[in-house]
């Protein structure tokens, strides 16, 4: 909102993402327009303007401040006063001002625009071919950003002295480059080197003409990004593909893909309206679109899936490579599973040594490692998955002004979240907290948003688990440094974050499922129905518990969640005659009986990921994964891409009940399992089972809010937790929620995984009494 008083002098003050993505010469531009004088500045915690001339022309001035600035810029708040003129005679561009605890909003980094792409593309332009072609509406902001004001001494671009037709760009405010902090060309800026899987330098007069012939003939090279090393290969070749996987050890866990154009992307997949203009946004992530199954696209990169992650690329190298290589490339971070990207030369060598053939690296030092973003769509709505490259650290903006926090997010899919007035700064996504190198990523990245956003937190959240690292990491930070410590339980956190995202303070009917959450009781929940809100949240209602036999083990092997609920809810004598479990060993099969009789190691769970895993298994779909969930994504991919009424009417719904025990509403699976298996041993096809089991938790999901309204009053619903980024489940529980008049909030800024535990811990902790 613009505040005016009488005058002919303005002095202005902009705040949001206006550093970095030609605000300033946009500015400069304007006022020369309007004939006004006076000047424009970046500070640490705004851009500053003073304008003065005719007073029809300064309100003009102000209103396409607005409605007019550069398209990657993000205006928060502008406000403006008038005072008596000062006699400026002219409009300049003023040095920064550093002004002491003040801080600015970052910009992600942003993919390559249409203008240097032309250029790169160009032979009679002095940037033909050249790889880190950019300009103040394109190119990397956060990954090489030190501190702020956004000014070159402050990035890893200070190295690099501009040539003087480069410097000429960078202080003309007319010139698309003015400003541009990693301005460059081939003669004075970064370049490429290409390197063998030994390290030794690969003669080649054209680094990307060879790197292309490289990736033709099937060798799999570690390129250096924009945040980080990705591995690429060609996705037409599955020889290629699987001498990927088994260096990285990501057996079959889906990979994306980068694609030239969209008119290439058409070919492989269905593309929506709404999904190609997220393609072609300036955030340009990994988008899941319906995959064609196309003769030229192998098939392993996403092996038994009905989706597949495409991009198009983003950096000027990437452009080049697809160009130079005709062909669909694999993209995947450059790590080994489970370990945090690779970010410099060094590290990369040693890291991702015996993963590629060849390592195209270059001299431009990575600040802040990012990973790719994935998002879909669904319901015309883009929902993110992980959040990271394009997205971070653009703050989620808070319906109040919050204290200094720090929420130091889950175990897995970490984040964590710095808040600040309204801003939340959820940071790229991390991974999942397993070793130490991903822990020492975790603490750099706190280090630098806190240095980046002047935040010195007074609070500190963590999850209840007491074995995960950032829960660690939280108790040892506030022991040391004296911060008030607030624990979270899991699943308020991922309704509070729900809820914080939509702007919604009362309290709501919360549904979170998902595979794993510390229970206030000490058990694992993962099937919860809360009543909650920012501050506090009662559990009302679960599904039932079983044991979890052998703990993580039967996580990584479904079969035992099955023969769990099997033995647990139908009696150990229960006889897998029938079933695809009959197979199993019959050794392996007495020692889980005998770990759920003696209750050794099988902690209980009312998790919902966990259930999901067990029909899977019993219809014979997926008895062991190798990544997180994979059973729960092909029962799903079993099921019609898009059921309508006939065929939900048709697959009915299995059984199930909903019982109170001690005050609490327990969804009663016995049914359901009786009818699941009767169906296999009736030879019913997985694909109606699979539909008719969504179809149930859906009734489930909606059966347990009408029983809960019923006593609160309450007719708004909030749903998160990681199951429901299962598409069709979301579509089916949202529509039987709708049909019984709820009102349905779902997540779409921030991941309903654990990715967005984070923002729910800052909430809470905000408003707990400490």
């Amino acid at each position: 909102m613009v505040l005016i008083r009488a005058g002919r002098l303005a002095r202005i003050r902009v705040r949001g993402v206006v550093q970095g993505v030609g605000f300033r010469p946009f500015v400069y531009r304007l006022a020369h327009q309007y004939k006004l004088n006076g000047w424009v500045r970046n500070t640490s915690g705004s851009v500053d303007i003073e304008v003065e001339g005719a007073e029809k022309a300064v309100r003009n001035f102000l209103s396409d401040l607005q409605d007019k600035a550069p398209p990657v810029a993000r205006i928060e708040s502008v406000d403006a006063t008038f005072h008596p003129p000062k006699g400026y005679t002219e409009f300049q561009i003023e040095p920064s001002l550093s002004r002491p605890g003040q801080y600015q909003l970052v910009s992600p980094d942003i993919a390559t625009c249409a203008d240097c792409q032309g250029e790169i593309f160009s032979s009679d332009d002095r940037r033909f071919g050249y790889p880190f072609t950019n300009c103040t509406n394109c190119g990397p902001r956060f990954t090489i950003i030190e501190d702020i004001p956004y000014d070159r001494p402050k990035t890893t671009m200070r190295k690099f002295k501009m040539c003087p037709q480069c410097q000429r760009e960078y202080d003309d405010p007319l010139d698309r480059r003015f400003h541009a902090q990693p301005n460059a060309c081939p003669d004075c800026g970064p370049s490429l080197e290409l390197v063998d899987g030994e390290g030794k330098p690969v003669k080649s007069k054209n680094v990307i003409k060879t790197a292309g012939k490289l990736l033709k003939e099937g060798k799999i090279l570690a390129v250096k990004g924009l945040g980080g090393f990705q591995l690429a290969c060609d996705a037409t070749s599955q020889k290629a593909i699987n001498t990927l996987r088994d260096r990285k050890r990501r057996t079959s866990k889906p990979l994306a893909v980068m694609i030239a154009t969209i008119k290439e992307i058409e070919k492989h997949c269905l593309v929506s309206k709404e999904e190609k203009k997220l393609l072609e946004s300036p955030q340009c992530p990994i988008v899941l679109l319906r995959w064609k199954q196309s003769p030229d696209m192998s098939s392993a990169v996403a092996p038994k899936l009905k989706y597949l992650g495409v991009m198009l690329p983003y950096t000027p190298l990437h452009h080049l490579l697809l160009k130079e290589s005709g062909l669909p490339l694999v993209m995947t971070s450059g790590n080994l599973s489970e370990e945090p990207i690779a970010g410099d030369n060094d590290e990369a060598l040693r890291r991702l040594k015996g993963i590629a053939d060849y390592f195209l690296l270059h001299n431009r030092d990575i600040y802040a490692r990012y990973d790719d973003s994935v998002y879909m769509v669904e319901d015309g709505q883009p929902r993110a998955l992980r959040r990271a490259r394009g997205y971070a650290p653009y703050p989620i903006f808070l319906p109040f002004k919050a204290k200094q926090i720090l929420a130091c997010g889950a175990g897995d899919k970490n984040t964590f979240c710095l808040t600040r007035d309204e801003h939340a700064f959820l940071s790229q996504h991390i991974g999942d907290m397993e070793n130490e190198e991903t822990l020492e990523h975790f603490e750099n990245t706190i280090q630098l948003y806190k240095k980046l956003f002047r935040v010195e937190p007074e609070i500190i959240a963590y999850d209840l688990h007491p074995d995960y690292l950032a829960t660690k990491y939280a108790v040892d930070m506030g022991a040391r440094v004296g911060l008030k410590l607030v624990p979270v339980q899991h699943h308020h956190a991922h309704i509070a974050g729900c809820l914080a995202e939509n702007g919604v303070e009362e309290t709501v009917i919360g549904v979170a499922l998902d595979g794993t959450g510390y229970g206030s009781d000490g058990t694992i929940w993962g099937g919860e129905f809360l009543l909650a809100d920012w501050k506090d949240f009662k559990r009302v209602g679960h599904l039932e518990y079983v044991p979890l036999p052998g703990g993580a083990a039967a996580i990584k092997k479904p079969y035992r969640m099955a023969l769990s609920y099997l033995y647990t809810l139908l009696g150990e004598d229960f006889k897998l005659d029938g079933l695809p479990l009959a197979g199993l060993e019959p050794a392996e099969i007495e020692i889980i009986k005998q770990q759920l009789k003696r209750k050794i190691n099988s902690p209980l769970t009312s998790s919902a990921g966990r259930l999901f895993d067990a029909v899977s298994a019993l219809v014979g779909v997926r008895g062991e994964i190798d990544y997180e969930a994979q059973a729960a994504i092909e029962l799903e991919m079993l099921a019609p891409d898009e059921p309508d009424k006939i065929e939900i009417d048709k697959a009915g719904a299995y059984p199930f009940s909903i019982v109170e025990e001690g005050g609490m509403r327990v969804v009663k699976l016995r049914e359901l399992l009786l009818g699941v298996v009767g169906d296999i041993r009736n030879k019913v096809p997985a694909p109606e089972i699979s539909l008719k089991f969504h179809n149930t938790m859906a009734e489930i999901v909606a059966g347990m809010c009408k029983l809960i309204a019923r006593e609160s009053n309450i007719k708004r619903v909030a749903l998160s937790g990681g199951v429901f980024q299962n598409r069709l489940l979301s579509r089916l529980a949202a529509a039987s929620l709708k049909r019984e008049g709820f009102e349905v909030l779902t997540h779409r800024l921030v991941p309903a995984n654990d990715g967005g535990v984070s923002l729910g811990q800052a909430v809470v902790a905000n408003f707990a009494k400490i």
